[in-house]
């Protein structure tokens, strides 16, 4: 507790001497950083002692302590009974023997991808960096390396931004379901102690629910998050879901004036929030596996899987087809969204090959349509088409059936892009926002439509105009993902 106060002590001073204050009216002044706004697509990192069980997803820690769940019988069919083989178990089975932190980062990079941001803590309360804090960190145990800090590092010798996310909240009530019967988390009761507090498990959106969490907790909590800034300066801190608790908030303010206040040394920090836990324009909101329908005059951001029931590596995850995951990826960045996408290695440290592939077909697809990415603006209208998107969070359980009418629209370096998200056999596209009009027919497209280019293919496309929309017609091109026209106009 004695290097907790410390660290709270120069938490204040920081704040006391920086920009920002602990207040919405300081925390308002915040401006995304021109870098983030550039950077359309990131990678997640889900890996840790859950992958060891490799069993239901991430949440094992919490759900194997649920009598009667598929975790619980599973987990005393292949482990014994929980008070004698329990969650902490698994800490010397994860080895992480193969992980090699260039090798991930060399992947990422040939993705595509413009930032990382691995699991620095998950809800099961286990640190994947050298810490102060606490010793049940991965550089005490299991593998005994400072994960976040070996990618970390990486990254920036790769020029990729480096991020870190806390899931550290949820640990307050995450191991609470042990307490109902005889467990090895019934012997944890004091400060320090790995499933610390385990308390009751409230509703996930009751924002004044009870066992509130204690000031011993929140301290703990935010002095935490504060080590991660100062071990690794990442520029990016994504924060998952309960931090809109309102016994938190005084400590998400806390948190907020010290990071940006220490993330102006290094060009601007981003910090990625739901559910309204920060005040509108304090932070970027993010959108967990949804999409917005519409274009949106803010920056946010989508966090998704590769796999639609797990973050983390299962045996038998749900793996998407890469087309769908660029097809929301071309949609995300058409409504002023950025793609935080997860892939989930397995304990060994290697990433699944099925993982690995996706990454590889997105990287190939981004070499040739980047510049419709990258940097990429929204147009005056982002998407045309029958297929609507469905608001909001957890959208994406099953697949988006697009058709060659669905087109998302982006502008960069002076030029308009249209991605046809299902191209059509027979080569003859339709873009009824690019459509003739007079006058009369304001605020439709107006300019002069001088050339069109295909990117990523050796053909040169025919088009015209008329009343019904801008025609163009290729012969040779032929794709199972997005096809980008790059229209000039004058």
């Amino acid at each position: 507790m004695k290097l907790v106060k410390e660290y709270l002590k120069k938490i204040d001073e920081t704040i006391k001497n920086g920009q920002f204050k602990d207040t919405w009216q300081s925390l308002s002044q915040y401006r995304v950083p021109d870098w983030y706004k550039d950077s359309k697509f990131g990678i997640f990192i889900h890996w840790g002692l859950y992958s060891v069980p490799a069993f239901g997803n991430e949440w094992y820690s919490r759900n194997m302590y649920i009598q009667g769940s598929k975790e619980y019988e599973h987990h005393i069919k292949t482990y014994g009974v929980h008070k004698d083989f329990g969650y902490k178990n698994f800490i010397p089975m994860f080895k992480a023997e193969k992980f090699n932190a260039k090798e991930w980062v060399d992947l990422f990079k040939t993705a595509g991808a413009q930032y990382i941001v691995p699991v620095a803590e998950h809800h099961d309360g286990f640190q994947m960096y050298k810490s102060d804090v606490s010793k049940w960190n991965a550089y005490e145990m299991g593998p005994k390396r400072d994960i976040i800090g070996e990618l970390s590092e990486e990254a920036k010798k790769c020029g990729i931004i480096n991020g870190a996310s806390s899931h550290r909240a949820e640990h307050w009530f995450f191991m609470g379901h042990g307490r109902e019967f005889e467990s090895d988390i019934t012997d944890n009761e004091k400060y320090g102690d790995f499933y610390y507090p385990a308390m009751p498990e409230p509703s996930h959106y009751d924002l004044f629910s009870k066992p509130t969490p204690s000031q011993e907790f929140l301290e703990d909590w935010l002095v935490r998050c504060c080590e991660i800034v100062d071990r690794f300066q990442p520029k990016i801190v994504y924060f998952d879901w309960w931090i809109q608790h309102s016994a938190i908030k005084p400590y998400l303010k806390k948190f907020a004036a010290y990071y940006y206040n220490c993330a102006r040394k290094w060009g601007g920090g981003v910090i990625n929030y739901k559910h309204d836990a920060f005040m509108f324009g304090t932070a970027v909101v993010d959108i967990e596996r949804g999409q917005f329908a519409e274009a949106k005059p803010f920056i946010w951001q989508t966090d998704t899987a590769v796999a639609r029931n797990s973050w983390c590596y299962t045996k038998n995850n749900n793996y998407k087809e890469v087309s769908e995951i660029i097809c929301d990826l071309v949609d995300i960045v058409s409504k002023n969204g950025r793609l935080l996408l997860n892939i989930g290695p397995k304990a060994d440290g290697t990433i699944p090959d099925e993982d690995k592939n996706i990454l590889l077909e997105i990287g190939k697809w981004l070499k040739v349509n980047g510049e419709a990415i990258y940097k990429a603006n929204i147009w005056r209208y982002s998407s045309e088409g029958p297929t609507k998107i469905q608001e909001g969070q957890f959208a994406d359980g099953s697949e988006k059936n697009y058709t060659s009418e669905d087109i998302r629209f982006t502008v960069n370096n002076g030029y308009l892009y249209a991605a046809v998200l299902k191209y059509p056999e027979n080569g003859e596209v339709t873009i009824q926002r690019l459509k003739e009009a007079d006058a009369s027919h304001l605020p439709l497209f107006h300019g002069i439509i001088k050339d069109v280019e295909v990117l990523g293919f050796d053909e040169k496309p025919t088009f015209c105009r008329s009343e019904k929309g801008l025609h163009i017609k290729t012969k040779k091109v032929q794709s199972k993902y997005p096809v980008i026209f790059k229209i000039i106009v004058d």
